[in-house]
């Protein structure tokens, strides 16, 4: 009897294993609402370039002018060589609960006709959000992974991109952005796919962990979460719970086909109903040539002189016409065929990608397969 308890007890802890397996932790399945990074983006002068910068460019000229008119100078901008300046777009990503002081990385890229960054340091840039606001400062050497040369010949060669480079830590966090994580009586966790069953399954494991009626779908993306009232018992009550495990429910059938690269993706859950399919190509070849012979000789006589004349020629058409048709089988797929067996009679065929995609549409408009077609 021990022993027959003790190999009940492994099987439990097996199948267990196995369960525990398959489910996801709600923070690889869910994001909160309002917890998001915020893009940012400016425009700026990368100066001290070798020679690889825009040029006579009007727009950097002015740029130039605006920049040193507002540190008290006053020029003209046609005295201004900018083939060592290039103007560029700055950007970078905020993540949230940034505070101020804290730094970025900036990706610098050219705006004009600058040939390469190479060498480059980007002077004080005022970095924006979406409502227009200044949220941090950039400013730093460049860090280029690309090459570029060019001789007097005209001939040049380029490695990678150097017209694009980053400034570690080159931006400074001016401005908290808002989010609503300790003001909000609920939090709200946003599946990335959205599922019915799967929000269900969300939310059973929630109260199963702090207590039923914490957690409420309130559709098939989004469930609400009852947050502690005490804002300092909030995160770790979040990391709690961002590590929850949870089964997801199966993924609904579907066929993805990118057109353009004949890929095909068939999920596990797709089925196909009895149907007979046949697939075999039919070539038809046909050569056109002619043949020609030489007409019949013709004798002209006069005044006792015999002159003989060569007849015109005669062309008689040659067509062969050569028609090969591959015998492939057909096979016929039973109640409930799987992803593996509708794999493997496809590929009995013999069938290429695009003759995949060719029966899997064919399939798809005989009703015979049970999931949704997607064509990318």
């Amino acid at each position: 009897m021990r022993k027959l308890i003790a190999a009940l007890m492994t099987l439990v802890c097996i199948f267990a294993g196995a369960a525990m397996a398959q489910a996801d932790r709600i923070k690889d399945m869910a994001s909160v609402a309002g917890v998001r990074s915020n893009a940012l983006v400016g425009y700026g002068l990368v100066m001290g370039l070798a020679g690889t910068g825009d040029g006579g460019s009007r727009l950097t000229q002015q740029s130039m002018q605006s920049l040193i008119s507002r540190l008290g100078l006053d020029t003209d901008p046609g005295d201004l060589d900018t083939k060592n300046v290039a103007a560029v777009m700055v950007t970078a990503d905020m993540p949230p609960f940034m505070k101020p002081g804290q730094v970025l990385d900036v990706t610098v890229s050219t705006a004009g006709k600058a040939k390469s960054l190479k060498g480059g340091t980007l002077l004080m840039t005022p970095l924006m959000g979406a409502d227009g606001e200044v949220y941090a400062i950039a400013q730093g050497n460049l860090v280029v992974g690309g090459l570029g040369v060019e001789a007097g010949d005209g001939s040049s060669l380029v490695v990678n991109v150097p017209t694009v480079g980053r400034v570690p830590g080159g931006a400074t966090i001016e401005r908290l952005v808002e989010t609503p994580f300790l003001e909000s009586e609920y939090l709200v966790l946003n599946l990335h796919r959205g599922d019915f069953s799967t929000a269900s399954a969300v939310v059973d494991a929630i109260d199963g962990m702090f207590g039923k009626g914490v957690a409420v779908a309130l559709d098939g993306t989004s469930v609400r979460v009852r947050a502690p009232a005490d804002p300092a018992q909030r995160v770790s009550f979040m990391g709690l719970l961002e590590n929850i495990e949870v089964v997801p429910a199966e993924a609904a059938a579907q066929v993805i086909v990118n057109a353009r690269t004949g890929t095909v993706v068939i999920g596990g859950s797709v089925r196909v109903t009895p149907s007979a399919v046949s697939h075999g190509s039919l070539t038809v070849r046909v050569n056109e040539d002619f043949n020609v012979d030489q007409g019949g000789a013709t004798v002209v006589g006069g005044n006792g002189a015999v002159v003989v004349a060569p007849g015109d020629p005669v062309v008689t058409p040659d067509s062969q016409i050569d028609v090969t048709q591959e015998n492939n089988p057909a096979f016929v797929f039973d109640p409930g065929v799987s992803l593996s067996s509708l794999v493997d009679a496809i590929n009995a065929v013999g069938a290429s990608p695009a003759d995949l995609v060719a029966i899997l549409e064919a399939l798809h408009r005989a009703g015979s397969l049970r999931a949704e077609l997607i064509i990318i």
